[in-house]
């Protein structure tokens, strides 16, 4: 895996060699590679680095940051280095990091020290807040999605169907060939610290027990409509609506499960409506649903959900940098299981693995709205290995 380098890593590398300018983040979910690709890239440059990282800090020690930030300068005038950069990890661990890096950023910038700044995050509600409300117009952001079929097929030579069923996080590769070792990890070591580090330290969650309910139950019925309300009844913990739709926003935002909406040229209707639930990478479908890979595998029906569910999740990858938006569309007997909108025009998409016959949906939608293409993803459509290499952005 070390030696694997993922497609970001060229552009990180050309941004980090330019003249400083503006402070690089870099974003992604949990256990996707940040770290690695920026020690990856460290090895690369000609000109001194300080690697920090935030892990072990005391939330409220903000004043970490000006100690981490001066012991760089000072390391600059000891190298009598012309340029350098300062590398902080996890850097929304720390409370009111964005006021501390802008006054630190300020002050190097006022006195013309070439100190370039790449920060990294795995919460990307957080690092949107701070970035938004603090350092407006002294950033770029770099994301870091979940690892594509592409990726696991050429770091580990996984097949098209271990992709689909064990998703696009990369430490888990060793562990497929004992599904209740990888199960176990894909819980303790991913689930757990994002939900109770990543998503409940870092938002206004008042309860807790009932976010981990919902993040479970949603994984499980990924691919799948489920009111609010009919969810409620299958949660053990009290709440509402009004709850369950905030802390399904959260999850969203955090890479880790989406409540779709229904398509329709109405805004208002399309937030009122059923959501289908889609985890962003279907290891988190797996770990909560899976019955055993070849136990799924060979039901025609259950394969069939996975495999819409590995489609939804590569829609979702793409949507913020390809600034699309996903919806599904039902009515009545007719449904489209995705639709992508980008400013005014839309892509109707329909998967199709041999789990149900002819569905008249795309021609009702084409129909109806006039997307600019509707296609089948599958059988008798685009292959699927064909599809999980295509850049989405390309179709509109």
């Amino acid at each position: 895996m070390e030696a694997f380098k993922r497609q970001q890593f060229k552009e990180i590398l050309d941004r980090v060699n330019e003249p400083r300018g503006v402070i690089q983040v870099l974003s992604g979910p949990r256990q996707v590679g940040k770290t690695t690709i920026v020690e990856q890239i460290l090895k690369e440059i000609s000109f001194p680095h300080f690697f920090y990282r935030a892990d072990n800090v005391d939330e409220t020690d903000t004043d970490w940051i000006r100690r981490t930030w001066a012991s760089a300068r000072s390391l600059m005038k000891i190298q009598n280095a012309k340029e350098a950069i300062l590398v902080i990890d996890e850097i929304q661990k720390i409370r009111n990091w964005s006021e501390a890096v802008k006054r630190e950023w300020d002050s190097d910038t006022s006195a013309g020290l070439p100190l370039k700044v790449l920060l990294l995050g795995s919460s990307r509600l957080m690092l949107r807040k701070g970035l938004t409300e603090s350092l407006a117009g002294r950033f770029e952001m770099i994301r870091l999605g979940h690892w594509t079929f592409a990726e696991m097929q050429e770091a580990f030579g996984w097949t098209l169907d271990q992709w689909i069923y064990f998703g696009g996080y990369p430490g888990t590769a060793r562990y497929i060939h004992d599904e209740k070792r990888w199960c176990r990890y894909v819980k303790d070591s991913l689930v757990a610290p994002a939900i109770e580090k990543d998503v409940i330290m870092t938002s206004n969650i008042y309860k807790p027990a009932l976010m981990k309910q919902l993040f479970e139950l949603g994984c499980a019925y990924s691919a799948e409509l489920l009111s609010l309300n009919k969810m409620l009844g299958q949660l053990l913990d009290a709440g509402n609506v009004t709850t369950l739709s905030s802390y399904l926003e959260i999850l969203d935002q955090c890479n880790m499960l989406a409540g779709l909406q229904k398509y329709a040229n109405d805004e208002a209707r399309k937030y009122q409506s059923v959501p289908k639930y889609q985890v962003y990478n279907n290891a988190l479908l797996t770990a909560y649903k899976g019955k055993g890979f070849n136990n799924d595998r060979i039901d025609p029906k259950v394969w069939g959900r996975w495999v819409e569910s590995a489609v939804g999740a590569y829609l979702l990858g793409g949507a913020v940098e390809g600034g699309y938006n996903v919806y599904y569309w039902r009515e009545r007997n007719d449904e489209v299981d995705f639709i992508i909108q980008k400013q005014d025009e839309s892509i109707a998409i329909e998967v199709k693995s041999g789990r149900r016959g002819m569905n008249s949906g795309l021609k009702v939608f084409g129909d109806k709205f006039h997307p600019k293409n509707a296609f089948i993803v599958g059988t008798d459509g685009i292959p699927f290995d064909v599809f999980f290499r295509a850049n989405i952005e390309d179709l509109f």
